[in-house]
């Protein structure tokens, strides 16, 4: 008799899912090791919770926009704003400065009108500074360089209108007309305006709030008059003194 061949089974071992699953387990075991080593952080946990549920909600915004702050400004904004701020800035020097020089400015002739003085002393603003000029009766008889107790007066209350922080530079400068003098006390005109200008200085620097070391005195004769030497009315506008209040900063006035 043949023997009956056997028929080759079909069925596939199921004998490498041991070693599967108990490799599956080792990593599950290892990834709860892991776990319970790590240290949640809550706010972390919570952004991303809050990305996570703003990006599958409707009308959420992109996950790459989660970086940006809600009330973040753009670089190029940004830039633009450094740049406005620096414009302020250089403002700041030359504008506030010609501010400052204004306030003193309103200040001294709000002391002349009260004063009934205008025909005597008079402002300008020009880019060297804030002019202050005082006709030469008002401090000085006609050639002398004593200052008149009248005059003492107007000069400490002028002292007082130059205080200013920061202090300032100042000038005072004599002047004089093209007629030569004619006393024993004086060699020139020259010498009679500057010697004006010191003791016009002296009187102004008792004020103890100036600083002196701010402080310069000239005298410039009949060398710089202000109007021709012309008439007797013209020569007494050139015999004058100025206080020049000299900026801290470059100003420009535009006429």
């Amino acid at each position: 008799m043949m023997r009956r061949k056997k028929k080759k089974s079909n069925h596939i071992s199921e004998s490498w899912l041991l070693p599967y699953s108990d490799l599956l387990t080792l990593l599950v075991a290892l990834f709860i090791v892991l776990f319970a080593m790590s240290d949640i952080n809550a706010e972390k946990y919570e952004r991303l919770s809050q990305v996570f549920e703003s990006e599958f909600s409707s009308g959420g915004i992109g996950i790459l926009d989660q970086n940006k702050q809600p009330n973040e400004i753009p670089t190029a904004q940004k830039e633009d704003d450094e740049d406005d701020k620096n414009k302020e800035k250089s403002k700041t020097s030359s504008e506030l400065e010609l501010e400052k020089l204004q306030g003193i400015q309103g200040s001294i002739n709000t002391y002349i009108q009260e004063q009934h003085l205008e025909g005597d002393i008079g402002t300008k603003l020009t880019d060297e500074g804030l002019l202050i000029t005082i006709v030469n009766n008002v401090f000085f008889d006609s050639g002398s360089a004593e200052v008149k107790k009248d005059g003492e007066k107007v000069a400490r209350e002028v002292s007082n209108l130059l205080v200013a922080d920061p202090p300032h530079e100042i000038v005072i400068s004599g002047h004089s007309d093209d007629v030569p003098i004619h006393n024993s006390g004086y060699a020139s005109n020259w010498d009679l305006s500057v010697t004006r200008a010191l003791n016009f200085m002296q009187i102004i620097l008792e004020n103890e709030k100036l600083d002196p070391a701010l402080f310069s005195a000239k005298g410039y004769g009949e060398n710089k008059p202000v109007v021709p030497n012309t008439s007797a009315e013209n020569r007494e506008k050139n015999r004058r003194v100025e206080v020049l209040i000299l900026p801290n900063y470059e100003i420009n006035i535009t006429e």
